[in-house]
Parts: structure tokens; sequence; C-alpha cells
């Protein structure tokens, strides 16, 4: 299915945080590491991941929830949903829930990571597995791949 036309809207379940994507994803992602698991009480997380610049809150604030240090979930503090991921020293992305977004229809894992930790009846459609996460180099030629495939 084709992306819809940016910018892209989404919020949390109650609908008091909320944000604007204005520029296409670097990458769209499913992650089966267990704490993945944990966060989302199901087989493993769905994410796109945005330039910074492109990523902006437009109501309501966040709290931190999950792991608490180079890792930052933030989440809403009034439904405790979980809306993004940012990383200490990848500060260019955002790492978006992808179905916090008002349209996700579109969205389908490019890649999934952590496969050595994968329930063994999950599954997904992505094109790229890896048993943890990519090589930094690999990063850069996925998301040429990801470009490329539109």
């Amino acid at each position: 299915m084709d992306r819809p036309q940016l910018p892209w809207d989404g919020g949390c379940r109650c609908g008091k945080l909320r944000f604007r994507i204005s520029a296409p994803p670097i990458l769209t992602m499913a992650c089966h590491c267990t704490g993945c698991q944990r966060m989302t009480a199901s087989a493993y997380s769905l994410s796109v991941a945005v330039p910074t610049e492109a990523f902006e809150i437009t109501a309501g604030e966040t709290a931190l929830g999950g792991l608490h240090g180079d890792i930052s979930h933030h989440h809403c503090p009034w439904c405790m949903s979980w809306v993004f991921t940012k990383a200490k020293g990848l500060d260019w992305f955002v790492n978006v829930r992808a179905t916090m977004l008002d349209d996700a229809t579109w969205y389908s894992p490019f890649i999934e990571t952590w496969t050595a930790e994968k329930l063994p009846w999950a599954s997904t459609p992505a094109v790229h597995s890896f048993p943890e996460f990519p090589t930094f180099e690999q990063y850069g030629e996925l998301a040429k791949a990801f470009a490329e495939a539109g």
C-alpha cells in the first residue's frame, strides 16, 4: 500500500499526546527483543524511524517509562501509551511506534531485529532479519534500500 501524503499525525490512545511527522521515514522495523515484548504486551514492537527535525509534539507532554538511561521511552502520562523512543548518541532520528499513527494502514516492517529472542510463532513480512541489531554500517545500506523500495 502507498504511504499517505505527509505530514502524518498521530497520538496516544487517549489523545492527550499528539505528534506530527513532516518527512519520509528512514526505515520501518519490528523488534522481537524481550524488552519490546514486555513493553508492548505483544510479540514485538513496530516502529518508524523518522528524522528528528521532522518530528514534533503538537499537544501534551511525555513521561519516561521503560528503561531509563541511554534509551528514553516516551509515554503519555495519562494513558501510558508508549509513543516514541530516543537514544543518546543517535540524536538524528526518533523511533515512533507505528500504531500511534492516525493512519498506519500503509505500514509494513522493512527489517526485523532481535529474532534470536522472538517467540516461535511470531512472524512478520520484513524483507531483512537480524538475530540482534544490524551493525551501524548496515543501517545506512538498509535505509538506502528502504528509500529505493518506496
